[in-house]
């Protein structure tokens, strides 16, 4: 067991208002001080916005290639096309884990439908490095619809987690990964105490989308936070992640907590290519403009 059982908060983040293409997103990372948190890459949360009829916006069509791409809908629907001829929808609750892998064109834009009545977008994009035997795997995709994603709770019935990737109390995931990690959607009513074991190996961060909490602790105590925050609690300090929500809160806090083994390999990021070496990123500048990476022509 750890010295410390219960790891500390190292640092605590306020996401950032910015423009993804024409979505409204909030960008916790990367910025000017933090470029990665190994194995991951970037968190964005779409929204949460309402949009009028005919207002909806998206990401049109771009590159991808040496990562994955982990995108969970919470509301709205939205449109998926790629280079490789797939097109799929992700509706409320839906996830789609997309490996970009040696390269793929994409567009992620609000269903038809959506866009024509409008209504609430909100929901979360992950990118995930990919370790470097796998950078140039042929691309693919896990989508699972909400039904079938995995949603248990605690004895006491205070914490639902809904089961991205990995595990909790003793549910997996409906998927695979790559390497190992877990993503967890956690709502936790108020005086409810999440006790979450880890590795200590991996690094762990943890985002608040709405409520208030306590998160493991620092040197003054339990760290206090509310929404739109990424708290990083880092490897080799503690075997246990603890989140609470305050008895005297009027609703619960509702968290995102992510964490997986880091690859410990240069990283070589240019927009839409993160590879490990310069020249590699030189190749997918040019593997894209011949077109090797495929258009969306459907």
């Amino acid at each position: 067991m750890a010295t410390q059982p219960y790891r500390t908060v190292q640092r605590v983040i306020a996401a950032k208002q910015m423009m993804q293409g024409t979505l409204l997103v909030h960008r916790s990372f990367p910025d000017r001080t933090l470029l990665d948190l190994d194995p991951f890459l970037l968190l964005d949360e779409m929204g949460p916005l309402v949009t009028q009829p005919n207002e909806a916006a998206g990401v049109p069509e771009h590159p991808h290639r040496g990562f994955e791409t982990v995108t969970y809908l919470l509301d709205g629907c939205m449109q998926h096309k790629d280079s490789f001829g797939h097109e799929g929808q992700l509706k409320a609750g839906d996830m789609q884990w997309m490996t970009a892998g040696s390269g793929i064109v994409h567009s992620e834009l609000p269903e038809a439908e959506f866009v024509k009545k409008g209504g609430r977008l909100h929901g979360f994009q992950l990118w995930i490095n990919l370790p470097q035997r796998d950078k140039m795997v042929a691309p693919g995709y896990q989508e699972i619809k909400a039904d079938l994603i995995p949603k248990v709770s605690s004895q006491d019935g205070l914490i639902k987690v809904v089961v991205i990737a990995g595990e909790a109390f003793g549910q997996k995931a409906a998927l695979t990964t790559r390497i190992p990690l877990f993503y967890l959607h956690a709502t936790v009513q108020p005086g409810g105490v999440w006790q979450y074991p880890t590795d200590q190996k991996y690094n762990v961060f943890a985002y608040t989308i709405s409520g208030k909490g306590n998160f493991g602790k620092s040197a003054s105590g339990k760290q206090k936070m509310g929404e739109d925050h990424l708290l990083m609690l880092y490897n080799n300090d503690g075997d246990a992640i603890e989140i609470s929500a305050p008895i005297e809160s009027t609703a619960p806090l509702e968290v995102l907590l992510i964490g997986g083994l880091p690859l410990n390999e240069p990283i070589v990021r240019y927009g839409p290519f993160v590879m490990n070496t310069e020249e590699e990123i030189r190749q997918a500048f040019i593997d894209y403009h011949t077109g090797r990476m495929g258009n969306i022509r459907f």
